[in-house]
């Protein structure tokens, strides 16, 4: 009877996002969606200041000047498209606006696969990072693989990232522990595994961990049992190309993730 296997590292959970009052200074490339609340102000015009929320098709209604499509801006575009409609309707010759992010709300995040609670997450600011999400989706659960894939759009484009779990949450991410985006999708998948049968204590399916040997993997597989014998091991493998192969492993050889490793009864 296959068995579950057990995660050697386990995964720690980091502190949620910083307050929206920190992240006003880490507003980066951050664009406006639907549902944000924000507060335009406009220097020694305090009867132009505003609170909207932007509508589903990215427009507020500004006093005086009608409708401005500000959805999918950043802070700095947006307050220029306010300026210029200020310009352009002769209410103010050079006016200098400025926009904070009051709540952010329309702003989703999906984290998917091997989490504990998977769905979607509103972005509550703007400096959310990769590890931010997963532990407010629970962590990833033992059956998780080391490594998250972060896919969305950046710069109007197709953006993918792979990112190390291990050292995203052993606080050595550094770079790669980047800050998401609305929309981005984070997923984790399942674990490779390798399956050990015949004269192993217990027989069943286990993590692949990263270098794993022969000798570990049988130990982690509760060794083997008194009529086994470790040199007559027998692993079946499946190679690039498709096809299946039978080698008999040396206790130094690596574990790929498929490998099927079965220990023969000893012949005396």
């Amino acid at each position: 009877m296959n068995k579950p296997f057990v995660r050697i590292a386990a995964v720690s959970v980091l502190p949620a996002a910083a307050g929206l009052a920190a992240a006003q200074d880490k507003l980066g490339d951050y664009r406006l969606g639907p549902g944000d609340s924000i507060k335009v102000q406009v220097y020694q015009s305090p009867d132009l200041s505003l609170e909207a929320r932007v509508s589903e098709s990215g427009v507020i209604n500004y006093p005086l000047v009608g409708r401005i499509n500000i959805g999918g801006l950043t802070v700095p575009d947006a307050e220029a498209r306010i300026a210029q409609a200020l310009k352009k309707n002769r209410i103010l010759k050079a006016p200098q606006v400025n926009i904070n992010v009051v709540q952010v709300r329309g702003s989703q995040v999906a984290v998917l696969g091997q989490v504990s609670k998977p769905g979607r997450f509103p972005l509550e600011a703007m400096n959310v990072r990769v590890s931010d999400m997963v532990a407010a989706a629970g962590g990833i659960t033992p059956q998780g693989d080391d490594v998250v894939v972060v896919a969305g759009v950046r710069n109007r484009k197709p953006f993918r990232k792979s990112i190390d779990t291990n050292a995203l949450f052993a606080g050595k991410g550094g770079a790669d522990d980047i800050l998401v985006q609305p929309g981005d999708t984070i997923y984790v998948a399942k674990a490779p595994v390798y399956y050990i049968y015949g004269e192993a204590q217990k027989p069943g399916y286990y993590r692949v961990e990263r270098g794993m040997t022969v000798m570990q993997a049988i130990a982690t597989g509760g060794g083997i049992t008194p009529r086994g014998s470790q040199s007559r091991l027998q692993l079946t493998r499946k190679t690039s190309e498709g096809r299946v192969v039978e080698l008999s492993p040396k206790l130094t050889d690596t574990v790929q993730p498929g490998d099927v490793l079965f220990v023969k009864e000893s012949i005396f």
